[in-house]
């Protein structure tokens, strides 16, 4: 069993997932088989309930783990499928040691941070890495060094060095800032020597330290932090600012970061030669594009990109594949309400993410509606599609008071429910649908063209669906559900007759979007707007 340990100092969002991410992408190009692990040191049970305003985007997996969004990085940069077992948190490990100590599992002793939660800790993350099968498994620890709440989390990282052997099974990679202050431009190393100092008073000493900085370190920054942090100068990395953040692996690649650690670890990779080929081509794109087009994000989290990173991540994937830069524009559904024409004004795509809640919605229908009518590329994905089932009721069958029981649970025409509540089942409204569920595509529909399958596996975090009752109805006036649950009883795409791209799904499909391999849902919003462009 081999750890890769990935912390933090000075501040948080240095780009530890990243890093993570960056590492692993490079040790499998080797041929090197990894994993990882996100250590979160919330006490929430997972990242299910929290505001994305809070911590960014809740990331779902096949199983259905609502986790932290870093491992949304994992698995686009390495290609993998992880579980909720991948990411740990505050709350799941204390759960255990009490559930532990109520079941008399500690034989009556006192109950205390070392050893009990530290075991606790222990014990998954060596769980995790020995079912998942890797060579190596990288671990990021959240959260930044001194933090109070990390400090169980680092102690059992410096156990499991101790208990697996620091020579060759254990490594350490310590992110940090380096400020640049100044008009002179003077590279600052204090702050990485006193995190490191701060780290190493916990016994935990980095064998790799990544600088991050707005510019390319100078010689002289590395030979001091090298020498102060006592560290080889070939183990101080330096990770300027990237135009894309594909392109760190890249980087790290250039500063021979995977030669050091197969060395130190004493990997036996699979083979010697450097393969990026795949992955230059990926970024060249993405920082070379021949074309641009712009497509309104309509959402209620707008003040917070990371709130909807993976839709960002699955754009440059899909433009990735036409060379194409794709061009974000952040609405907040209350000014599309205000002034749809304006707020939307030149873009050639409108997108309506997910989300909960009643606030916001009448200004994604106005923005649904607007797309509709001016012939705009049109994508709705979970929420979006209930939007746009909403707006046609509204405004194409004419009831006027069309919505989901989750706006107004008097509305008299309910053409958005709670799962199972039009069949008078009440047990189904406290669950959540969640993780990968197979979806039927119909023959001959925009969604099997761009598919190129009648059977896909999507990944779904909704309560409410499509009420049955109504669906007759929209079909006779062009929303077509093309896709279906693998029953057929759950609406899954819909696409409007007549439009020249006017499609949503239930189904999140940015989970599952990938460099080369971009959500087809995605792709066919980008082509669209491109067609649109012109």
């Amino acid at each position: 069993m081999k750890l890769i340990f990935v912390s933090g100092g000075v501040i948080s969002g240095l780009g530890k997932g990243i890093t993570a991410s960056s590492i692993g992408r490079l040790l499998e190009s080797r041929g090197i088989r990894v994993s990882a692990i996100k250590i979160d040191p919330y006490l929430n049970i997972d990242a299910g309930t929290m505001n994305p305003y809070e911590h960014g985007e809740v990331y779902v997996l096949d199983d259905g783990g609502e986790v932290d969004l870093d491992l949304g990085n994992y698995e686009r940069f390495m290609d993998l499928h992880l579980t909720r077992d991948h990411n740990i948190t505050t709350g799941k490990v204390y759960r255990s040691v009490i559930e532990n100590e109520r079941r008399g599992e500690y034989l009556g002793k006192t109950v205390q941070i070392i050893p009990h939660v530290t075991d606790e800790i222990k014990r998954r993350i060596t769980t995790v890495a020995r079912e998942s099968g890797a060579d190596v498994v990288i671990v990021e620890l959240g959260g930044t060094v001194g933090d109070m709440e990390s400090m169980p989390f680092l102690e059992s990282a410096r156990q499991l060095g101790r208990d697996l052997g620091r020579e060759e099974n254990v490594l350490f990679v310590h992110t940090t800032l380096i400020p640049i202050m100044g008009s002179v431009g003077e590279e600052k190393t204090k702050p990485t020597q006193h995190s490191v100092r701060e780290l190493m008073s916990m016994g935990i000493r980095p064998d790799i330290i990544v600088g991050r900085c707005s510019e390319p370190l100078s010689p002289t920054a590395r030979s001091k932090i090298a020498m102060f942090c006592d560290v080889p100068e070939d183990a101080v990395i330096s990770t300027p600012d990237a135009r894309s953040i594909y392109e760190v692996p890249l980087n790290l690649e250039r500063q021979e970061v995977a030669d050091y650690i197969i060395d130190r670890m004493r990997l036996r990779p699979l083979t010697s030669r450097r393969d990026m080929s795949f992955w230059e081509g990926f970024v060249d794109r993405i920082v070379n594009p021949d074309r641009e087009v712009e497509i309104a994000l309509v959402g209620k989290y707008t003040a917070l990109a990371d709130s909807y990173l993976s839709h960002l991540e699955a754009f440059t994937h899909a433009g990735a594949a036409r060379r194409c830069r794709v061009r974000i524009r952040f609405a907040d559904s209350d000014d599309v309400l205000t002034d749809p024409a304006g707020t939307l004004s030149g873009v050639h795509g409108v997108i309506v993410p997910g989300g909960f809640g009643t606030r916001g919605t009448e200004g994604m229908v106005a923005a649904a509606r607007y797309a509709r009518e001016n012939g705009i590329p049109f994508l709705g994905v979970c929420l979006g599609f209930q939007i746009a089932t909403i707006e046609i009721c509204r405004d194409v069958l004419g009831l006027e008071d069309a919505t989901s029981t989750e706006f107004d649970p008097d509305t008299p025409d309910p053409v958005i429910c709670i799962m199972g509540e039009q069949k008078g089942i009440t047990d189904m409204g406290a669950t959540m649908r969640l993780g990968a569920q197979t979806v039927s595509i119909s023959e001959g529909s925009m969604a099997l063209e761009l598919y190129g399958e009648d059977s896909v596996s999507e990944r779904h975090r909704h309560r409410y669906e499509v009420n049955p009752e109504y669906i007759d109805r929209l079909e006779s006036v062009g929303w077509h559900f093309t896709g279906r649950s693998e029953c057929g009883t759950r609406m899954e795409i819909g696409e409007l007759e007549g439009h020249p791209f006017f499609m949503a799904s239930q189904f999140h499909p940015e989970f599952r979007s990938r460099p080369g391999r971009p959500s087809p849902l995605h792709q066919g919003l980008v082509d669209a707007a491109l067609r649109h462009s012109e």
